[in-house]
C-alpha cells in the first residue's frame, strides 16, 4: 500500500510550548489506543503531525505501507516492537528509533507481553523533496539504544542517534540528554532550527521566549526557530529527555 498525504491548506500553525501526556485526547479501539499530540504547519514543514500509538499485547500489526511524500521518525516509548521493513525485520525496544525515508514499505507490531507505545513524527518539507539526498546520506535507519555510545559529560551524559541530511531536511539531528544534577543543561540560546524536547523521566522546566513551562515523563515541548529557549532539571533527581532538531 502506498500512502499519499494531501496537505490541507487550512492547517493552522503548530503552537509552541508544552504538550502534556496526561492531557492528550485518547482514542481506544479493540487492540490499540491513539493519542494526537500536534498537527499543523511549521516554519520548515508544510505538514507536521506527532501522535502516539499504544498497541496492546496481541494486537494486529499495522498495515504494511509506504509513504509517497512523507518522512517519519518513530521512537519507542515502552515495550518491544517488531519492525518489518523492506522484506526484513528488526526488534526495537524502549529508546529505539526508526528514521524512515519516503517510498519504503514498513509495518509495526507488538511482540511483547506488555503494551507497546511509540511516538510517530510525520513531516513534509516546504522545500522540494530530495529523495537522492536522503538515500545518499544513509537512507532509513533502525537504531537500538544498546548499540549506541553513551557519552559522559560534567552534568550527566548524552547519546547521539543521528545528525545528517534526509529527503525532507537539510539537516536532522536526534540525541538524548541525561542531567544528573539540578540546574540548566546549557545557557538559553536561539537558532534557525525547529526543535522538539521529549521528556523521558524526571521533572524539567523549559523557558521559551521568556515563558516558563513545566514537564515530566511523556511531555513534549515544541520550540519554533529564532526563539530564545533553555531547559533545566528542577529536582535533585536525574532527568532525561530526547531532542529532535531540524532545518
Amino acid at each position: 500500500m502506498l500512502c499519499v498525504i494531501g496537505v490541507n491548506a487550512q492547517l493552522e500553525p503548530v503552537k509552541g510550548g508544552v504538550y502534556h501526556w496526561n492531557e492528550l485526547p485518547v482514542s481506544i479501539s479493540e487492540d490499540r489506543a491513539s493519542r494526537k499530540i500536534l498537527e499543523g504547519v511549521s516554519p520548515h514543514f508544510e505538514y507536521l503531525k506527532i501522535h502516539a500509538t499504544t498497541q496492546f499485547p496481541g494486537a494486529k500489526p499495522s498495515t504494511e505501507h509506504a509513504n509517497d511524500d512523507i518522512e517519519e521518525c518513530i521512537l519507542v516509548k515502552e515495550g518491544k516492537m517488531k519492525v518489518s521493513f523492506e522484506n526484513e525485520s528488526t526488534v526495537l525496544e524502549a529508546g529505539g528509533v526508526l528514521l524512515l525515508m519516503p517510498k519504503q514499505m514498513h509495518s509495526l507490531q507488538n511482540i511483547g507481553d506488555t503494551n507497546l507505545t511509540y511516538y510517530v513524527m510525520r513531516y513534509k518539507s516546504k522545500k522540494p523533496i530530495n529523495f537522492e539526498r536522503g538515500q545518499g546520506n544513509g537512507g532509513s535507519l533502525l537504531l537500538n539504544v544498546k548499540d549506541l555510545v553513551f557519552r559522559n559529560t560534567e552534568l550527566g551524559g548524552a547519546t547521539d542517534y543521528f545528525n545528517r541530511p534526509t529527503s525532507m531536511c537539510e539537516k536532522f539531528e536526534m540525541h538524548s540528554t541525561l542531567l544528573n544534577v539540578k540546574g540548566p543543561s546549557h545557557a538559553q540560546h536561539a537558532h534557525v532550527d525547529g526543535e522538539i524536547f521529549l521528556v523521558v523521566s524526571g521533572n524539567v522546566e523549559m523557558t521559551i521566549d521568556g515563558k516558563v513551562y513545566t514537564g515530566s515523563a511523556g511531555d513534549l515541548f515544541f520550540v519554533k526557530p529564532q526563539l530564545m529557549h533553555g531547559i533545566r532539571n528542577v529536582a535533585d533527581n536525574p532527568c532525561k529527555y530526547f531532542v529532535f532538531k531540524w532545518n
